[in-house]
């Protein structure tokens, strides 16, 4: 089925996800009737910080980096936000994640503002201690804009516990104490929470079974494919397989795995944990047959998780989606011109800022555990997850039914909304109207 939405309605690029991001803004703003100076307000980071920093690598050579933190919004409590390492990190790019992490606290409503922050780099090709070097001398670039109450990283994109760790060391030399608050993500040994690891993941998993239930469909007979085979697909996977969905391809760089009788989601994980290149390569089962990156999309099954990266789905493949539900694990994995084919389609997309919040929403949880030097178990952050997470959907559902709009225009209506309110409790405006939702 072809729908005829054309690119000239959106931003010049598909491909740009600031640009992407900015589109479902404005529309939201727009229907809010927002004042002009409260669209700019909300529409320009506070904050853009670029550095450049040399880094000694392994061979002798100094090579310079470029690193980036765009601190968004800080309306309704610090900056949060991940960093990542990636050839591809920008400042656009940095910005544009920077404004979803404002709308994605927003919207599940946890006291933080949004922000990003990201290096040029190729980690695939650094040694364990260029990538220590690295995080160091970018960690010393930014250290005066970051901390507890200011701006609190994150792991991200080839970023782990061990970067958060490097960074927690960093911080903590420079102000001449312990500050674990100042990043979260971290290891259990560093103040880390229970959980943190599968957060994301995990959280997908429970918007995405909520969702199911809420449009009639049986869990139990219910398939689902999971682009990303990483450390959100992965914990996905596990969970949703647990609760008897019948995971039927999951992806990674090496190859799409399919099975139609279901993959074995723990095999799968054992042999990722044993692999040498952090890839599926060469796993097998019976029955199972590997096939092309793209051919993922074109699956007949009941839910599509995207969990690889942004611009996953675009105008050029949106037209085979079969999947009944799509639930964002990435962010931005749909550009805007898919999105609206997709609306057109009839199919549920369920929008990042809300399917992939379970990785901030236990950052927030760790945060205030490292702050009052407390600590929960593991079936506590994960329950108080579920549930910030499924009220969120439930809000949703509800705005969308009641301004007979998509979820995720929703979600920005929600999330906008709730930061205006602050704005004019705060005085930063006077003038913003407010649309009562």
């Amino acid at each position: 089925m072809s729908v005829a939405v054309t690119k000239g309605q959106f931003c010049a690029d598909e491909l740009d996800l600031a640009a992407n991001v900015n589109e479902y803004f404005q529309k939201a703003v727009q229907y809010l009737e927002l004042d002009s100076n409260v669209r700019e307000s909300l529409e320009k980071p506070e904050r853009e910080i670029a550095v450049s920093f040399p880094v000694p690598m392994d061979d002798g050579i100094t090579r310079i980096f470029n690193g980036y933190r765009v601190q968004h919004s800080s309306v309704r409590g610090p900056y949060k936000g991940g960093i990542r390492y990636h050839p591809s990190v920008n400042q656009e790019e940095t910005k544009g994640l920077s404004s979803l992490m404002t709308w994605k606290c927003s919207l599940v409503d946890i006291p933080y503002g949004g922000a990003k922050g990201g290096v040029a780099c190729n980690p695939g090709t650094m040694s364990q201690n260029e990538l220590e070097r690295l995080t160091r001398q970018y960690t010393k670039a930014i250290i005066r804009d970051i901390g507890p109450r200011r701006d609190i990283p994150a792991p991200d994109m080839n970023t782990d516990e061990q970067t958060m760790s490097w960074i927690y060391d960093e911080y903590s030399a420079f102000v001449g104490r312990s500050e674990l608050a100042v990043v979260t993500g971290k290891p259990i040994s560093l103040g880390g929470s229970l959980g943190r690891r599968e957060s994301t993941g995990y959280g997908i998993a429970a918007v995405a079974l909520d969702m199911l239930v809420v449009k009639g469909y049986d869990p139990l007979l219910s398939t689902a494919a999971i682009q990303g085979f990483g450390k959100v697909g992965s914990w996905a996977a596990r969970r949703l397989s647990d609760a008897g969905i019948r995971i039927v391809a999951v992806s990674d760089i090496s190859g799409v795995y399919h099975k139609k009788e279901g993959l074995s989601i723990g095999q799968m994980v054992e042999h990722l944990k044993n692999s040498s290149n952090g890839t599926l390569e060469g796993y097998y089962e019976d029955g199972l047959t590997k096939m092309p990156q793209e051919d993922i999309f074109g699956l007949d099954v009941t839910l599509l998780i995207p969990a690889a990266m942004e611009n996953q789905i675009t105008s050029k493949n949106v037209d085979k989606i079969n999947a009944k539900i799509i639930v964002e694990g990435a962010n931005g994995p749909i550009t805007a011109i898919a999105d609206a084919i997709l609306e057109e389609k009839g199919i549920i997309v369920v929008p990042d800022i809300l399917a992939n919040a379970g990785g901030v929403v236990v950052s927030y949880f760790e945060w205030t555990q490292n702050l009052q030097g407390y600590s929960l178990d593991k079936d506590e952050i994960i329950s108080r997850m579920d549930k910030k997470l499924k009220g969120g959907l439930r809000e949703l559902l509800k705005t969308r039914d009641e301004k007979g709009t998509s979820l995720r225009f929703a979600a920005y209506i929600i999330a906008i909304n709730r930061i205006v309110e602050a704005m004019n409790m705060r005085g930063w405006i006077s003038h913003g109207k407010r649309a009562a939702i």
